[in-house]
């Protein structure tokens, strides 16, 4: 299988995106690429990647993100693979509108599961197209920056680039 791949700069380092020709499938920081090719290869098998500037318009729509735009991401189909109930955390990332948070708990209860925080942290660190899917607004029930795959410190720039106030 072929995967498009694009690299884009941005103020929290490059970050890589992935497309299938027709969806996103993955979106990470490059130094975080093995663990994000590791993702991959278990949904995909064998693939290989070419490199496409801006596959679909997603490496456009995503840098427009970074330049401030708050509904660039809206609409931009996903592949995400994982299992069902990953899925379901997933796309519930997106009902998370622009500058706001939630915990893992009330995500949970969001999708119907309210005894599941933990493994909805858990889908949540393996959520294969960060940013895209906002895994980055859900926090800790005492509001701590907890479990970000890309880092803490982007976990933070990010929420503070869509106006959240953290709190250390």
């Amino acid at each position: 299988m072929k995967l498009l791949v694009d690299k884009i700069n941005s103020d929290i380092g490059t970050i890589v995106i992935i497309s299938d020709g027709e969806k996103l499938c993955a979106v990470d920081f490059a130094d975080y690429e093995p663990r994000m090719l590791r993702l991959l290869e278990k949904a995909y098998g064998n693939f290989h990647l070419q490199d496409v500037k801006n596959p679909q318009g997603f490496s456009s729509k995503i840098q427009a993100y970074f330049n401030g735009d708050r509904t660039s991401l809206d609409n931009i189909p996903v592949n995400t693979g994982g299992t069902a109930f990953q899925q379901q955390v997933w796309l519930a990332l997106r009902t998370i509108p622009w500058g706001y948070t939630i915990s893992y708990g009330e995500l949970a209860v969001k999708i119907g599961k309210p005894t599941a925080a933990r493994a909805v942290g858990l889908a949540n660190s393996l959520n294969p197209v960060a940013i895209v899917l906002p895994c980055h607004r859900v926090i800790g029930s005492n509001s701590a920056l907890t479990g970000y795959a890309g880092g803490l410190e982007r976990k933070r720039w990010l929420l503070e680039h869509e106006g959240v106030k953290v709190y250390s």
